[in-house]
């Protein structure tokens, strides 16, 4: 399986949020408009206020519509975080595939980039910040997690067994995330103090268990 695979693959099996998978393209076309909506109201009121009749009203749909798609405001919002997380999969995918990963870090560090890069220019992407995990198909870590020990794993080898790298990238995740998260919150366009804060605390915790000596960071 290549690295673009790694990262891009989902479980078929999992349950979606959408109540009616669009067949048509004119279907297709409404659902994003809808997302589209609930993405902007996300932006400006944040995803804790959102209310299915905001959505219907700033799609200009009815709410009727709405509901074909989304039972309550909580699937519209699963429904936006899968956007969400296919798209920045499809951008690191990219991004894997025209860089040369040297180390382990190479991985990590572009992830980082491209979470920073959807917060600039991926409306309401904040919302994956306040979702419950996607988790791996009988485990207790990220799926994300799970797809990036699997590709360090391929592409390095590690000192951890895969449970034990599924355990720390996953609590890498959380904290990582956590402050890329502040980063927008404090600036539009993200506090360069929070992102670089979060590629020091993210590597530091990983090179403890990965092997991997602070200075490579500190002189990339």
């Amino acid at each position: 399986m290549s690295n673009v695979d790694l990262i891009l693959g989902a479980d078929p099996s999992r349950k979606r949020a959408v109540r009616t998978e669009p067949t048509q393209r004119r279907s297709s076309q409404r659902l994003d408009a809808l997302l589209d909506a609930a993405a902007e109201i996300v932006d400006e009121y944040t995803f804790e206020r959102l209310t299915t009749q905001m959505v219907a009203e700033r799609a200009g749909a009815s709410i009727g519509t709405v509901y074909r798609y989304f039972p309550d405001r909580v699937a519209v919002l699963h429904a936006l975080r899968e956007r969400s997380v296919r798209r920045f999969r499809e951008r690191l995918a990219d991004e894997l595939e025209r860089t040369e990963l040297e180390t382990w870090w190479s991985v990590i560090d572009l992830s980082i980039m491209v979470s920073a890069e959807m917060y600039r220019d991926e409306p309401g992407f904040a919302v994956v910040h306040g979702a419950e995990r996607e988790l791996a198909e009988g485990d207790i870590e990220p799926e994300l997690a799970h797809r990036f020990a699997q590709l360090i794993e391929a592409e390095f080898g590690a000192d951890a067994d895969q449970a034990e790298l599924r355990f720390r990238l996953g609590v890498a995740m959380e904290f990582g995330g956590a402050l890329i998260y502040r980063a927008f919150e404090r600036d539009e366009s993200g506090d360069e103090r929070y992102l670089e804060e979060a590629r020091r605390l993210v590597h530091d915790y990983l090179a403890e268990h990965l092997g991997e000596a602070r200075a490579e960071h500190n002189a990339a």
